[in-house]
């Protein structure tokens, strides 16, 4: 995960590509360039400049975590010892394989982390593992019950064309 210091503005077509690319993801450029009736060269290098700019920063599919049985989503707030710094914990949230992503945060904690689980009882082994590292002074976390919107930025890019 980077970050980007500079605003990376898109166009109409970056926005058209990138919308065909994330509802069709196994499309090939050449059946892009017909679908966006623009030369098959200007979709390649469209892409190129959307990757080495960050923009598009991968082409993965999207699992479902619940269909390979970690039917559990929590989400971990930590609170951690300062002197360690947050990288070092970061780095050990990285090696456990239910923590899906985390995030240093400001207010009451330091770092969210959002966690997989098969059941409640397996969200206890996750949430020991995480707090079992030395810089991490105390964990609280809450069960997701559903999905309200599913992570997605299909508005968000066409709300950046518009900007």
């Amino acid at each position: 995960m980077g970050s980007v210091t500079a605003v990376s503005a898109i166009d109409v077509l970056d926005a058209r590509l990138i919308r065909l690319l994330a509802e069709e993801p196994r499309i090939g450029i050449l059946e892009c360039a017909r679908r966006l009736a623009v030369a098959r060269g200007t979709v390649q290098a469209r892409l190129d400049k959307l990757v080495a700019r960050g923009v598009i920063q991968g082409y993965g599919p999207d699992i479902d975590p619940a269909a390979l049985g970690y039917r559990v989503t929590a989400f971990v707030t930590l609170e951690i010892r300062q002197a360690g710094g947050h990288d070092r914990v970061g780095r050990h949230l990285a090696g456990i394989p239910e923590v899906l992503e985390a995030h240093t945060v400001t207010g009451g904690g330091d770092i969210v982390a959002r966690v997989v689980a098969r059941d409640n009882a397996d969200l206890q082994r996750v949430i020991d593992q995480i707090v079992g590292y030395e810089g991490v002074l105390r964990a609280s976390s809450v069960i997701a019950l559903a999905e309200q919107v599913r992570y997605r930025t299909g508005l968000l890019v066409e709300a950046a064309v518009r900007n």
